[in-house]
């Protein structure tokens, strides 16, 4: 059974967030030219407001959906792996989610819908902000010169409003290491490796769930840390028998780490 990809629904999310982005790009645009005023701003931040509920309600449905494909092909692949299944068709007519599997998918897709809220939450506190920031650069640049909202606005003034309302939109959070990340690329980073942990996480229960406690972690000729863990054969459950390491304990930065694709391959004798 080949290794999960989810490049094509992970592209899906990611488009839903550039549209947004485009669209609260839009909703402030009108701020750059002249005439801007306190009213002119309400409306722009109505609407980058509006463009993020409806980025909300996507990416409420996609996690639901992608998460519960992603527990699927875990089950899956302990199925063919086990010899439970023979073929892929198969494995799809018996891969139904036990107690424990339900249990961790709901878990997962609160947990990955709430991340992915504080993504967008962050975008619509930023914009609002620079929103308000950029009106006053504007009202305080024509009382300077004794201009009104109907003179067109001098081009540094602009250019400090452009950049303000850019970073406000490019940047979607910071991680806790204080590092910056614009909203595609951190949620990019983020459903990768929510559904590859959820896949294992169904493989584990369902081989648990079969009386097999051991799995191999896959090999894919990694270059980096992974590669010390390639083809190692680990322990599901920490009581099980033998000197093996338990999936449990393994070094996060060096295997199943963010954006890991290595799965668990279940075996019932380890020797």
């Amino acid at each position: 059974m080949d290794d999960p990809n989810y490049d094509g629904p992970v592209s899906k999310l990611l488009g839903a967030f550039r549209r947004a982005r485009s669209a609260i790009g839009s909703a402030v645009s009108r701020l750059f030219t002249r005439g801007a005023n306190r009213k002119m701003a309400d409306v722009a931040a109505k609407e980058a407001s509006e463009a993020l509920a409806k980025l909300n309600a996507e990416s409420k449905e996609w996690v639901k959906e992608n998460l519960t494909k992603a527990a699927q092909d875990g089950v899956k692949r302990a199925l063919i792996d086990i010899g439970a299944a023979k073929t892929l068709l198969e494995a799809a007519e018996k891969a139904k989610l036990n107690r424990a599997n339900r249990d961790m998918l709901a878990a997962a897709i609160l947990d990955t819908h709430a991340d992915v809220l504080a993504v967008t939450a962050n975008m619509d506190r930023k914009t609002k902000a620079s929103i308000r920031q950029a009106l006053a650069e504007s009202l305080r640049a024509n009382l300077s010169q004794g201009i009104n909202g109907n003179t067109t606005l001098q081009r540094d003034v602009l250019d400090r409003m452009r950049k303000i309302l850019g970073d406000a939109v490019d940047t979607g959070i910071i991680d806790a290491k204080g590092r910056r990340w614009k909203p595609e690329a951190y949620v990019d980073m983020l459903v990768r490796t929510k559904m590859a942990e959820t896949h294992r996480q169904a493989t584990i229960n369902e081989a648990l769930g079969r009386g097999v406690y051991y799995a191999q972690i896959s090999s894919h000729g990694a270059k980096d840390a992974c590669s010390k863990w390639e083809g190692r054969i680990v322990k599901l459950t920490p009581d099980a028998p033998g000197d093996y390491p338990y999936y449990g304990d393994l070094p996060r930065r060096d295997i199943f780490h963010p954006r890991c694709r290595h799965v668990l391959m279940p075996i019932r004798n380890p020797k």
